[in-house]
């Protein structure tokens, strides 16, 4: 079965990662993979690895840059010739779209988007989509409220990465001694991941701790310009393409979103032992309710720095946390699992 991803691009966020995992594993399934993007360092991986990979514009929401993603989708298809194509969220699903002959959908992967945006979502989703797959349930419902026929829900997972190098090695990189506390953000510096609460949880946490910032964005030399009184407490590390040495050498996550699907950055957080503080959005509830973080009130500055605190300083909170998000991954979140609900759908809609 010869699939054809279709995304935005192919750089650090959630999306790009489950479609890289996607590729690497569907072989194992029969797949023959390619990825239509707007690049990025995982494209430039997936090709290196022998990946077929084709160039797209980015659409940014307007009339003529969506037809020019769609003419250059358009090529690809007729290059790669796929039985099924994947499209990663609405606007790569409009694309998808109008570059398939009349009669032809893709199947849409629907990540999320903010709260106001959903009954738009739906709406697209409906001319464009044959299927929509929701990566958690609570995605799933609010699509539904919003006039959408009810998705398949297909859980997210963990493709498992280990690093390359080891705690002491990264954090000595980065300046940061052993025993000093770290917690890690994953995040592009865009709105939706309220940096601007994280900030400010972070200067009500006391002791000697440090905030990494792993990620980049439209938002950065205002976030600079705000962090600039903490000093050398939080670091901007830029897009990393070496998030398993991250997740190594830090000690607890912390996502403070608006808005979310089913995150993937919790999911590899709780697989590599590292407890999670993040936002009530989305499917990060039912990710943490059976232990692995603390779940906090979205824009909630006091109630993220108190859990932060918790996890940071008493390690035996933290160690109970990490135990239950390794076991949570295990039994939930599974790429087997995941690969073969979606190969079902794929071989169904061919």
């Amino acid at each position: 079965m010869r699939v054809l991803h279709v995304i935005s691009e192919m750089g650090a966020g959630g999306a790009e990662t489950l479609v890289a995992g996607m590729v690497a594993r569907g072989e194992e399934y029969g797949w023959v993979s390619a990825v239509a993007s707007g690049g990025g360092f995982r494209a430039d991986a997936l090709a290196a690895g022998g990946t077929p990979t084709f160039p797209v514009p980015l659409a940014r929401r307007s009339k003529a840059g969506v037809l020019k993603a769609a003419w250059a989708t358009r090529r690809a298809i007729a290059r790669f010739r796929p039985d099924v194509v994947l499209a990663h969220n609405v606007g790569a699903s409009l694309v998808a779209r109008l570059a398939l002959v009349p009669g032809r959908r893709p199947i849409t992967v629907f990540h999320g988007v903010a709260e106001p945006d959903y009954a738009a979502a739906a709406r697209i989703l409906r001319r464009t989509s044959g299927q929509v797959v929701a990566v958690s349930a609570a995605t799933a419902d609010r699509l539904e409220a919003s006039g959408l026929e009810r998705p398949v829900v297909i859980r997210n997972a963990v493709f498992p990465r280990p690093p390359v190098f080891g705690r002491a090695e990264i954090r000595a990189s980065l300046g940061v001694p052993e025993r000093t506390p770290v917690a890690l953000c994953l995040a592009r510096l865009e709105p939706q991941k309220r940096h601007d609460v994280l900030l400010d949880a972070w200067a009500a946490v006391s002791g000697d701790a440090v905030l990494w910032l792993a990620g980049d964005g439209s938002l950065r030399p205002e976030l600079e310009r705000r962090a600039q009184e903490l000093g050398r407490r939080v670091e901007f590390l830029g897009t990393r393409a070496d998030v398993p040495d991250l997740l190594a050498a830090a000690d607890v996550t912390v996502l403070t979103s608006d808005w979310e699907g089913l995150p993937l950055a919790v999911l590899e957080s709780m697989a590599a032992g590292r407890p999670v503080v993040a936002t009530d959005v989305g499917g990060i509830a039912g990710v943490l309710a059976g232990g692995g973080g603390i779940v906090v009130p979205p824009a909630d500055p006091a109630a993220t720095a108190a859990a932060l605190s918790t996890l940071l300083f008493d390690s035996a909170a933290r160690e109970t946390a990490a135990l239950e998000g390794i076991r949570a991954v295990e039994r939930d979140y599974d790429p087997h699992t995941l690969m073969k609900s979606y190969d079902e759908l794929l071989r169904g809609a061919r």
